[in-house]
């Protein structure tokens, strides 16, 4: 159960990519439009964020009790973690191709190993590390390599998806570091609830008309695309309150690969070449290789305890 929940968190989260590809067609916004990029992403998360919020009203509103000094992180986290990551996020795929995007986001994987390797004296990069992190750029810079055997390379675009997945690690350790005595359920939605809420505070003042047009089918992508992440959040915290984080992290690289296939699938003009494959194998290799604790060493770990 805990294999198959941490493989349908990762599928889930691969939709995102075709997910809001489409939904940007679908609701007719400009590529250049990023106002309306906030807004949109706004309301997903608000609505994620309401989601889980009423959710522990109802089941254990005592979880949704914090300090004065919690809320204070939970407005830093919420802008970091939400309002700032998610601009960069949907600014930057509606410039890249969804199999793009989702190669390049994982790079927030091997951000996070670095980043760890400053901030902990345990978590220090081995050499197994190493041989993941140089896979899993290669498979980025792969990702982004032209026909014509040229790195294509825009700030606005690429770069946006590289900041986005930076401003995720970022996040990441400021949780395990800052967030002590949140419940991850509180955490997330009150993170997801601040952020979206300085999102719609900025974004639907300066909203130009007919920015967006909702449609039946505009209206079902964006609660999908809300639901997907309350579901994913929630399951995903839930199998790491028991089971090892490293373990289970491993599992990520088939958000990529699902985020991949799923584009091919749905996005018009999007198919699976051998430059996006071999660029994805590196990538899913250089996750599996940072996360991999292998079967001797947990045996270890379990005699130990």
């Amino acid at each position: 159960m805990v294999v198959c929940t941490a493989v349908f968190c990762s599928v889930l989260w691969g939709s995102a990519f075709p997910v809001l590809k489409v939904s940007y067609d679908e609701l007719q916004m400009a590529q250049d439009d990023t106002i309306a990029k906030i807004v949109f992403a706004g309301v997903r998360f608000l609505l994620a964020g309401l989601i889980l919020l009423a959710g522990l009203l109802i089941f254990n509103r005592d979880r949704l009790r914090v300090t004065g000094k919690q809320f204070m992180f939970l407005i830093i986290f919420g802008i970091i973690q939400t309002a700032l990551q998610y601009y960069f996020f949907y600014n930057g795929l509606a410039r890249v191709s969804g199999m793009q995007g989702a190669i390049l986001i994982s790079s927030g994987t091997f951000f996070t190993i670095v980043l760890a390797h400053f901030f902990y004296s345990d978590d220090r990069i081995t050499a197994k590390k190493a041989f993941g992190l140089i896979a899993g750029f290669a498979g980025i810079v792969a990702a982004n390599w032209g026909q014509d055997f040229e790195l294509s390379f825009r700030f606005t675009a690429e770069g946006f998806m590289l900041l986005a997945a930076l401003t995720s690690s970022i996040g990441t350790i400021m949780a395990k570091e800052l967030a002590v005595g949140i419940h991850p359920f509180t955490l997330t939605g009150w993170q997801l609830t601040i952020g979206a809420s300085l999102m719609l505070m900025i974004g639907v003042p300066q909203l130009g008309d007919h920015a967006i047009t909702f449609t039946p089918l505009g209206w079902g992508l964006l609660l999908y695309a809300a639901l997907l992440s309350t579901t994913a959040f929630a399951l995903w915290y839930s199998i790491l309150k028991f089971n090892k984080a490293g373990e289970i992290s491993m599992f990520k690289f088939i958000t990529p690969v699902s985020g991949v296939i799923l584009s091919a699938i749905f996005i018009p003009g999007e198919r699976l070449t051998v430059k996006i494959m071999g660029a994805l194998m590196l990538v899913a290799i250089g996750i599996i290789a940072v996360n991999y604790t292998g079967a001797r060493r947990r045996s270890r770990g379990m005699r130990r305890s």
